[in-house]
């Protein structure tokens, strides 16, 4: 079975990766990319970007994907389309890395870029996923200023929703939080801030019946999980934070992460538990998440990845 060597392998799109193959391939480094499963990753389900620097009129997150990897392939990136599916890493420093892609590709690279991204939890209800990128978001942060002086809601109770029902708060003319048990799962301090806007409603055991609306959301129907009672709101935006989950199961066993799944990087570096195995964006970031400092992970994880094949030709010559 022939085994394809490669010197800089990207693993997952987005700006992280995108970014890495810029630099990397800027770096002489060759790099070869497969996307993954959502070529371009989460921006390809937002509409509008508007927070991206150098974009004064915003773009569609598509777009942006579509110019990041003409971009990474102007300076002799290959982009190609597959999955890993398996992989071993080297635990020596200038060791190789094995890689299958789609279960049957064989690949050994001297160095990898992990940047497969975080996907974010969803509630699942077909009206829900209908209406993504319709006004149905998981990104209040990114989403939040199409719905100045709008009325909308929020879904879940931890520290992530109580700080976007805050965020919401201030640009909205109003934010129904739902949360679906008696209480709230996040800080006192932050639940001290839900409580103390005047603008913010929160619905305690309560959870999405139905996102209302054919082209984009024009309202939201809510159950009492307890009395089962229905109640219909007007909304214009659906904002769910209820987590992400990093896609990260492939690495279980052979890198380290925390106890949510996201990769462990030392700290003001890229680097992971392996030489030579760089992770970059949603991946290894579960506080910030925005485009901007995934592309910044990116940038950082193609430097040291140079640096790194770098200390390993001096040592050699030495």
């Amino acid at each position: 079975m022939e085994t394809e060597h490669i010197k800089c392998l990207i693993i997952g799109s987005g700006p992280a990766g995108y970014t890495a193959a810029i630099y990397a391939a800027r770096a002489d480094l060759k790099p070869v990319m497969y996307t993954g499963m959502e070529p371009g990753g989460q921006l390809t389900t937002t509409t509008e970007v508007d927070n991206f620097p150098g974009y004064p009129e915003g773009i569609d997150g598509p777009t942006m994907m579509v110019q990041l990897q003409q971009q990474a392939e102007r300076f002799g990136t290959e982009v190609r389309i597959g999955m890993a599916t398996q992989v071993t890493f080297s635990n020596e420093v200038g060791g190789m890395h094995k890689v299958v892609i789609d279960n049957e590709k064989h690949l050994e690279a001297e160095t990898i870029i992990i940047s497969t991204g975080a996907s974010a939890k969803y509630l699942g209800i077909p009206s829900e996923q209908k209406l993504r990128g319709g006004g149905v978001s998981a990104c209040a942060v990114c989403d939040g200023f199409f719905y100045k002086n709008q009325k909308v809601a929020i879904v879940g109770g931890g520290d992530t929703a109580a700080e976007e029902a805050t965020y919401l708060a201030n640009i909205c003319e109003h934010v129904t939080m739902l949360v679906r048990k008696d209480e709230m799962k996040a800080s006192k301090a932050m639940q001290h801030r839900v409580n103390t806007r005047k603008n913010i409603t929160v619905r305690y055991n309560t959870e999405v019946d139905e996102v209302l609306g054919e082209q984009v959301v024009e309202g939201l129907r809510m159950i009492n999980n307890e009395t089962k009672e229905k109640e219909e709101i007007d909304i214009t935006g659906l904002f769910i934070a209820i987590g992400h989950k990093p896609n990260t199961d492939i690495f279980k066993n052979q890198l380290e992460m925390d106890t949510t799944g996201y990769l462990i990087t030392e700290p003001k570096s890229t680097k992971t538990s392996k030489p030579g195995v760089f992770a970059s964006g949603d991946v290894q970031d579960k506080d910030y998440r925005q485009a901007i400092t995934a592309a910044g992970t990116g940038c950082m994880a193609a430097l040291d990845a140079e640096r790194y094949l770098a200390e390993i030709e001096t040592a050699v010559e030495v």
